[in-house]
C-alpha cells in the first residue's frame, strides 16, 4: 500500500497548520484555503502526486475520470468538474454547488418566480364535485345542502346544478333519483329559480359533449328536464323559451321534445317521470301533505309546540311550508277549539324563522282564495278567516301588507258581493253534478235559472279550475261543455274575458295544480280547434295580460299546439275524448273497491282506487257504503280503511260527517235489514268521535 506521502494526502504538521487557519478565520470559503498553505505544502502538493513528470516541471498535470476519460483544467487554474476553481473568485455569476457539504443557502440569489393565479370558478367545481361524491355515498341531503352554502359562493350555484346532473347523467338509476331529491330539496332555499333554469341551459349547451361518453345522453337529459318540472322546480314555460333558442337540427332541440312529447304528454305523466327512476328516495307531493296532516293533528292532540315545529323542520320543504299553513287554519276552522294552539304554533314557527315571511303570506292568500269553497263545508269560513287574520297581524307574526294584496273583508251586507257569492256557490255544486252525470241540458238549464249572463266569464273560469283539478276526463268533459255553450248562452266575448280571467291567476293556481300552464294551453288550443275562440282572439288576449307575465308565455304556448303539423286530431284527443260518469256507476265503483278491500285486499290499494275516482266531494257515500257493508258483514275491518283514508287525508273531517249523517237518516230502513243497526251506528259514532273523524258540531 502506498504511503501517505506518496499519494499525495497531507501530513500531519500540515493538518495541524489547517486547524489553526480555520480557528482564527471567522469565514473560510473552501476556495481560500489553498492559500493559508504554505509555499513548500503547497509545492509537495502538486510535484509529490502519483502520476507527476520527475524532472518534467513543465508538463501539464492531466486529471482522470472514473471512466478514464482524460479532463483537462480550465484556463487560469479556475478548474473543472471536481476542482477548486480559482485561488480568488469574486465573479457574481459564478453557481453555487447544492451538492458541496459546505452549502449555505443564505448565499443564494434570490429568484422571483411566477405563481399561478387561482380561480375562484375552478376552485369552486373542485369543490362541488367533493360535495355530490359525498352526497352519491351517503344520501345525506342536509349535509349536501350545508356544504354547499359553507362554500360561500351563491353566485355559482348554477355550475352546481350542472355538475350533479352531469355527473348522475354517467351512472345509475339510484344516484339519478337521488340527484332529482336533491334539486327538489335546495330549490329557492340554497338554490335560486334563476340557477336552476341557467344550470339546465348550461346543460343544453353541453349535450353534444355528454353524448361523447354517455351514448344516451339526449334521453336522460331530456327525462332531467321533464322530473325538473313536474318537481316544480322549472316552469313549463321553461321548454317553450328555450326551443325559441335553439336550432331544430340540434341536440338540445331534441331533448325539448322529447321532454315535452314523450314524458309531459302522456297520460299520469306526473306518476309515471317521478317513479321513472325507481323512486327509491323521493317523497311525493301527496306524502308531504300526509306528513303535514298527520303532524298537525298529533300537535292538537299533544300541545307540544317544540315537537311540531321539530317535525316541520325536519320534512326539509321550507318551498312548501305555506301548505302547512294553509291545512293548519282550515283545522283551526273545522275544530274551533284548537284554533288557540293552531296559532300559537304559527306564531311560534314565525318567530323561529321556520316558516318565512313570504311563506306565512302565501298560505293566507291560498286559503283566502278558497273561501268560497271552504264555505260549502264551513259556512262560517269566511267570518273565522277575519277573525284569524286580525290576530295574526295584531301579534305581528303576518306581514300587514297581506290585506292590501287580498280584498277578503268586502263588506258583506254590499248587495253586488252577496249575489256573487251566491252565484259561486251555485255553480261550482252545478259544475259537480255535470261532472258525475254527464248531462249537459240539466246544467243548461241551472244557468237559465240563475238569469246571471254578468258573470258568464266567472262560470267559465270555475269550470276549467275545477276540471283542472281532476283528471282527463273532466277536462275533455269541460271543453265539450264550452263547446255547447258558445253556440247560444254565451258570447265570444264572455269567452275571452273567461280566459283573461284564468291567465290573469295562472300563477297562483299553479300553486295547487302543477301543470296549470301546459293545462291552460291546451284548453286555448283546443277552444281554437273547436270554434269557442277565433285565431285572432289568442292576440287580444295576450294584450290584455300584463307584460312578461306567466299568462302571456301560456298564450304563446297555445299558437305553437295550433301551429304544429296535425294541430287538429291531436288537439281533439289531447284528453282522451270520453263522456262524463254516471251517479250509478261511480256507487258501483265504490261498492267493487269496498268488497275486494274486505275480501282480503291491499289498503293502499283501496286508497288508490278511491283517489282515482277523482270526486273528493262524492266521498260521503264511500263512508255510507263502508259503514253499511260493516253492520252486514258484521266485520269492523273497514274501519280501519277509513281510518286510513282520513290519516291520509282522502277523506275529510267534513266528508265523514256527512257520510255518517246519512246513514243516521237511513236508520230506519236499515233496521229492517239489520236488527242491530242502531246499536252498530252507536259503536262507530263513538269510534270516529275518538278518532277525530267528525265535526265537533255532530
Amino acid at each position: 500500500m502506498a504511503s501517505p506521502k506518496e499519494e499525495g494526502f497531507l501530513t500531519e504538521e500540515q493538518r495541524e497548520v489547517m486547524r489553526i487557519a480555520a480557528q482564527n478565520a471567522e469565514i473560510v470559503s473552501p476556495r481560500s484555503w489553498s492559500s493559508l498553505l504554505a509555499p513548500e505544502i503547497k509545492s509537495k502538493a502538486v510535484s509529490g502526486g502519483k502520476g507527476s513528470s520527475v524532472g518534467g516541471g513543465g508538463a501539464k498535470h492531466v486529471r482522470r475520470s472514473h471512466s478514464g476519460k482524460a479532463l483537462r483544467a480550465k484556463k487560469d487554474g479556475a478548474g473543472g468538474k471536481g476542482t477548486w476553481g480559482k485561488l480568488l473568485d469574486t465573479e457574481t455569476d459564478s453557481c453555487l454547488d447544492r451538492n458541496d457539504p459546505n452549502y449555505e443557502s443564505e448565499e443564494e440569489l434570490y429568484e422571483l418566480v411566477a405563481a399561478t393565479v387561482s380561480d375562484p370558478v375552478d376552485n369552486y367545481k373542485k369543490s362541488v364535485v367533493t360535495i355530490i361524491e359525498e352526497y352519491f355515498n351517503t344520501g345525506d341531503v342536509q349535509l349536501a345542502a350545508t356544504d354547499l352554502r359553507e362554500l360561500g359562493s351563491d353566485k355559482y350555484h348554477h355550475f352546481f346544478v350542472k355538475k350533479l346532473i352531469s355527473m348522475a347523467m354517467d351512472r345509475h338509476d339510484k344516484e339519478k333519483e337521488m340527484a332529482s331529491v336533491l334539486l327538489s330539496s335546495l330549490y329557492a332555499d340554497v338554490t335560486s329559480p334563476a340557477q336552476i333554469s341557467q344550470g339546465f341551459v348550461m346543460l343544453l349547451d353541453s349535450v353534444d359533449d355528454l353524448t361523447v361518453d354517455i351514448p344516451d345522453a339526449v334521453d336522460v337529459l331530456a327525462l332531467f328536464v321533464a322530473r325538473a318540472v313536474v318537481d316544480d322546480i322549472l316552469p313549463p314555460a321553461f321548454l317553450t323559451r328555450v326551443k325559441r333558442s335553439l336550432n331544430e337540427s340540434s341536440k338540445a332541440f331534441q331533448v325539448i321534445q322529447i321532454a315535452e312529447k314523450s314524458y309531459l304528454s302522456a297520460p299520469h305523466h306526473a306518476e309515471l317521470v317521478e317513479q321513472r327512476w325507481g323512486g327509491t328516495v323521493h317523497i311525493t307531493v301527496e306524502e308531504v301533505k300526509k306528513k303535514i296532516t298527520d303532524l298537525l293533528r298529533e300537535y292538537i292532540e299533544s300541545g307540544d309546540t317544540t315537537e311540531a315545529c321539530r317535525c316541520i323542520r325536519e320534512l326539509g320543504v321550507s318551498f312548501f311550508h305555506h301548505e302547512v299553513v294553509k291545512r293548519a287554519l282550515i283545522l283551526a276552522m273545522e275544530i274551533q277549539t284548537s284554533e288557540p294552539s293552531i296559532l300559537m304554533l304559527l306564531k311560534e314557527a314565525a318567530e323561529e324563522c321556520l316558516i318565512s315571511t313570504s311563506q306565512m303570506v302565501k298560505g293566507f292568500s291560498r286559503l283566502a282564495d278558497s273561501l268560497d269553497d271552504l264555505s260549502l263545508d264551513i259556512p262560517t269560513a269566511k267570518s273565522l278567516f277575519e277573525v284569524i287574520v286580525s290576530k295574526a297581524i295584531s301579534e305581528g307574526w303576518l306581514d300587514p301588507s297581506f290585506l292590501k294584496s287580498k280584498d277578503v273583508f268586502e263588506d258583506c251586507t254590499d248587495e253586488e258581493h252577496m249575489k256573487l257569492k251566491r252565484y259561486k256557490e251555485e255553480i261550482v255544486t252545478t259544475i259537480h253534478e255535470y261532472f258525475l252525470s254527464g248531462d249537459e241540458s240539466d246544467l243548461t238549464q241551472s244557468l237559465r235559472d240563475l238569469a246571471a249572463p254578468d258573470y258568464n266569464p266567472i262560470f267559465i273560469k270555475k269550470l276549467i279550475t275545477l276540471s283542472m283539478e281532476r283528471k282527463n276526463r273532466e277536462r275533455e268533459m269541460a271543453s265539450v261543455l264550452l263547446s255547447t255553450l258558445s253556440m247560444g248562452m254565451f258570447s265570444r266575448d264572455d269567452i275571452v274575458k273567461g280566459f283573461i280571467m284564468l291567465l290573469e291567476s295562472a300563477e297562483d293556481t299553479a300553486l295547487d295544480i302543477l301543470d296549470a300552464s301546459n293545462e291552460l294551453a291546451l284548453f286555448l288550443a283546443r277552444a281554437v280547434i273547436d270554434d269557442v275562440l277565433a285565431p285572432l282572439n289568442l292576440e287580444e288576449i295576450s294584450n290584455k295580460l300584463p307584460p312578461n307575465c306567466s299568462g302571456s308565455e301560456t298564450v304563446h304556448m297555445a299558437r305553437s299546439l295550433i301551429s304544429a303539423r296535425y294541430a287538429g286530431e291531436r288537439l281533439l284527443r289531447c284528453w282522451g275524448g270520453g263522456t262524463g260518469l254516471a251517479v250509478e256507476d261511480a256507487k258501483d265503483k265504490i261498492t267493487k273497491l269496498l268488497e275486494e278491500y274486505e275480501s282480503g285486499g291491499d289498503v293502499g290499494e283501496a286508497c288508490r282506487c278511491i283517489r282515482d275516482l277523482g270526486m273528493p266531494f262524492f266521498n260521503h257515500e264511500v263512508v255510507k257504503k263502508a259503514l253499511i257493508m260493516a253492520m252486514e258483514k258484521k266485520s269492523d275491518r273497514v274501519l280501519d280503511f277509513l281510518q286510513e283514508c282520513f290519516c291520509e287525508g282522502l277523506i275529510t273531517t267534513n266528508q265523514m260527517t256527512k257520510g255518517f249523517s246519512r246513514v243516521k237518516d237511513g236508520l230506519d230502513d236499515l233496521a229492517l235489514d239489520i236488527p242491530n243497526a242502531q246499536a252498530k251506528l252507536q259503536t262507530y259514532l263513538d269510534h270516529a268521535k275518538k278518532q277525530g273523524w267528525l265535526l265537533m258540531s255532530f
